[in-house]
């Protein structure tokens, strides 16, 4: 049997919402665990646009999105927060003594004083290219998102989508790849007409094929896919070379077991006050893409200012004893010690 882990709060989802709690649960002297299905911490930043600019971070004329989460992590270090990455969470059961028990597929179990949900929109599936034999390579060769730019720079590239991230990834790969073909369901695309333009301009001036049509069967020697064959809108078929494909079909985001823990959800998101962003259940609070009420805003920006509201509301579940004072980084001494700079 695993052990047991008592801790004040839970928070599940390390994006840059959940980072940010233990930020502000922090400055109030409240420790956390963080958990989060993905491996790594940095949520959709991470996993789908690490290297995508963010122009809307308070102080910060722009930042990467791998930035972002580098610089939360950074900030979040004098709290010690402790993370379980790679464990999705299965159960959260009330206690009768206010807490909670929280178990994930791996058989970690914790008891928390309070949980906060910080999920994004769930976890995300992507929409998988379904070529012939191309399962064997997905992860090595066939690929739903640009981990490394700079590891494909130079290699023979197969781009499927119509989208912002097809068409940015085209448009960043054309000048070096030595054959970068794009390849779309049809002739119009959901991206930004200005990349669309580029695009139509690359494509003229020789430096990537597009062909309207469907993935139909990857090509293989031995052990190695080699390229792909497509099925053109008007029937005929092109083996196209390639050293890896990629696919950007969007993402099934899938709300998965939170959906069973009797929260009150409203268009498979979580309903929430606009006081303490507590659920439905008294203890379990909502912040970022997860969460929803009258005006929500999905925001990087609105998940932080629903984070510091949070923290006070956990403070006061925990500790409803405790008189709550608003104090200030920059003059409070209490909260300096706690940053590691008084």
């Amino acid at each position: 049997m695993t052990e047991c882990i008592k801790t004040e709060v839970v928070i599940i989802g390390a994006g840059p919402c959940g980072l940010f709690q233990v930020f502000e649960l922090g400055l109030l002297g409240i420790r956390a665990h963080l958990l989060d299905s993905l491996k790594s911490p940095g949520g959709q930043c991470t996993e789908l646009y690490p290297d995508k600019p963010i122009y809307d971070i308070p102080a910060l004329p722009v930042c990467g999105a791998q930035e972002l989460v580098d610089r939360l992590m950074q900030q979040i270090k004098p709290f010690e927060p402790q993370f379980h990455l790679g464990e999705e969470v299965m159960q959260v059961t009330p206690r009768d003594d206010r807490r909670f028990d929280v178990v994930t597929a791996q058989g970690t179990k914790f008891n928390a004083g309070a949980i906060v949900i910080a999920a994004g929109v769930g976890s995300f599936q992507p929409r998988r290219l379904g070529a012939a034999g191309g399962e064997p390579f997905e992860g090595s060769q066939i690929h739903y998102r640009v981990k490394s730019a700079d590891a494909y720079r130079n290699s023979s590239l197969v781009i499927f989508g119509g989208g912002d991230s097809a068409l940015d990834w085209a448009l960043e790969f054309a000048p070096t790849s030595p054959s970068l073909t794009l390849v779309h369901r049809r002739n119009e695309f959901r991206a930004a007409p200005a990349s669309v333009a580029r695009m139509r301009e690359l494509e003229t001036a020789g430096k990537l094929r597009f062909i309207e049509g469907l993935a139909e069967s990857v090509i293989t020697e031995g052990e190695r896919l080699v390229g792909v064959r497509v099925k053109a809108s008007d029937g005929t078929m092109h083996d196209l070379p390639a050293e890896h494909l990629f696919a950007f079909f969007g993402l099934h985001p899938k709300l998965g077991p939170v959906a069973e823990w009797g929260l009150e959800l409203e268009r498979k998101a979580l309903k929430v006050d606009t006081e303490k962003f507590q659920t439905s259940v008294p203890g379990i609070f909502a912040v970022g893409d997860i969460n929803t009420y009258p005006g929500k805003k999905k925001l990087i920006l609105s998940g932080f200012h629903e984070a510091a509201l949070a923290a006070f509301g956990i403070q006061s579940w925990l500790y409803p004893e405790k008189k709550q004072f608003l104090q200030y980084t920059t003059t409070s001494p209490v909260m300096q010690k706690r940053l590691g700079v008084g």
